[in-house]
């Protein structure tokens, strides 16, 4: 059993927020290596996890959060990324995928010591969350063309103190080891 996963962080997505605009591009460009780390995981038999923020819908599924942002005007962002039969989800509140949802415990029952962290936003969600897994003495890998930002700048610094303080492997997403 492999003991790496691969969580997919907030790409189930309306793209109705203030920042969208300035997202939605960056998103654009990551897809592509996104699609390719799921496919890959898939392939080696690696769990896919999707850690996604409900966005307010205290009473909304998975399905219903998936449904509502193929709907939307974005749905070409998530379509390539929906999750299969196979995929875990966890559903979220704030930005880090471990803050008060039952990931932690999930992964320990799964044997898995190592995440690589794919989706958005670097310089949020991606972040708060490698430091929550350097915390959790999780091995962390995150791929810099898979993970998407809202201000550049703060992404190549949220990656730099992912690599430098948390000990996180950064590197492309072909070169991800499953």
């Amino acid at each position: 059993m492999p003991d790496t996963a691969l969580i997919v962080i907030d790409m189930i997505n309306t793209y109705e927020h203030q920042d969208a605009d300035q997202l939605v591009p960056s998103v654009r460009r990551a897809l592509p290596a996104i699609t390719r780390l799921i496919s890959r995981a898939r392939e080696a038999g690696v769990e896919v996890i999707y850690v996604n923020d409900n966005f307010g819908r205290w009473r909304s599924h998975h399905d219903e959060l998936l449904d509502t942002a193929l709907s939307g005007p974005h749905a070409d962002l998530v379509e390539p990324v929906r999750p299969d039969a196979d995929s875990l989800f966890v559903v979220k509140a704030r930005h880090s995928i471990f803050f008060q949802t039952p990931l932690e415990y999930l992964l320990s029952q799964q044997g898995i010591d190592r995440v690589v962290l794919c989706g958005q936003v670097t310089e949020q969600c991606v972040l708060y969350s490698a430091l929550d897994a350097h915390i959790r003495h999780l091995r962390t890998s995150v791929p810099y063309d898979a993970v998407a930002h809202i201000h550049p700048d703060l992404a190549d610094a949220a990656l730099r103190m992912m690599e430098r303080n948390m000990g996180a492997e950064i590197g492309a997403a072909d070169e991800v080891r499953f």
